[in-house]
């Protein structure tokens, strides 16, 4: 099998109805690319559960608990049979990529562990988390501190200053980046299962950043592929929902994500001072986003 599409679905369903419904017409452009597409629905409590069991072009998993996004991915990344695996938001519209092409590529530049294509707000925008540099210690403080958006147009400064988003890179070209968003994510099926997909520490948030640290540190790429655009409506189960205790646990796991990805891939590097400073200063943020 070609790919394998793999979708969290957690009180979505309107809209993992249209994510599926959209990548169902880009995939019947190329109807000699075999595919699977993979639903784990996250014990939705609203209508997701039923209205996907009656659809006969996925396999439907069901999770008794909501047991986070990285994990529930991990369900269908083990059960997926394909080269490769699409790791596909249920709040993403794509539908116009052509998929056969993706993999073409990937099969002939055989050093790419993964790509995302361009991945827009519904304005238009690039959204900042599809296009991203690792966030070490200076790139995290000139973004959190705004310095990043001072230099965003200036050649060299732009590189220094935007390392967090990588303000320095041309959009409208291929390129290589550390990582995108899982919203749009195709990787070799056998590479993420040769690192155990998602790290579950992870609840949501930063599995993604995670996953691309330890591809890069298999000697993969990972690149920016703008030839296709999606459009990822984000948020609608999380930061931005209206449900107050929703967005309280969504708010924790966002910054206790930061953490995590911190203390396993920087702490080591540095002095204890420094990472207390690191923890004081997320906490701090946390309980401002918090107020």
């Amino acid at each position: 099998m070609d790919v394998s599409i793999v979708v969290v679905s957690y009180n979505t369903e309107k809209l993992t109805r249209d994510t599926l419904d959209a990548v169902q017409r880009s995939l019947k452009q190329t109807p000699d690319l075999s595919y699977e597409i993979i639903v784990v629905d996250n014990a939705s409590s609203d209508n997701s559960p039923a209205m996907l069991k009656k659809r006969k072009d996925i396999t439907f998993v069901q999770s008794k608990k909501n047991v986070g996004f990285g994990a529930g991915n991990n369900i269908g990344i083990q059960k997926a049979k394909g080269r490769y695996v699409l790791l596909l938001n249920s709040d993403v519209i794509a539908d116009s990529v052509d998929f056969k092409q993706l993999v073409s590529y990937m099969d002939t530049h055989e050093d790419v562990g993964g790509l995302t294509v361009r991945v827009e707000l519904p304005n238009g925008e690039i959204d900042p988390a599809s296009h991203r540099g690792f966030p070490t210690l200076w790139r995290s403080f000139t973004y959190f501190s705004k310095l990043h958006l001072l230099t965003h147009n200036i050649p060299l400064l732009n590189k220094a200053f935007g390392g967090y988003h990588l303000a320095d890179r041309n959009l409208n070209k291929v390129h290589e980046i550390d990582s995108p968003t899982a919203a749009f994510y195709l990787i070799r099926g056998n590479l993420l299962k040769k690192i155990n997909g998602f790290d579950e520490d992870y609840f949501m948030y930063g599995e993604d950043l995670d996953l691309s640290m330890r591809i890069k540190q298999l000697g993969y790429s990972i690149l920016y592929y703008p030839k296709y655009t999606v459009v990822h409506l984000k948020h609608q189960s999380g930061l931005k929902t209206k449900k107050k205790r929703t967005q309280s646990v969504t708010t924790f796991h966002f910054y206790n994500a930061m953490k995590i990805f911190y203390d396993k891939h920087y702490a080591s590097k540095n002095i204890a001072l420094i990472n207390w400073f690191v923890h004081r200063a997320i906490d701090l943020k946390y309980r401002i986003a918090h107020s």
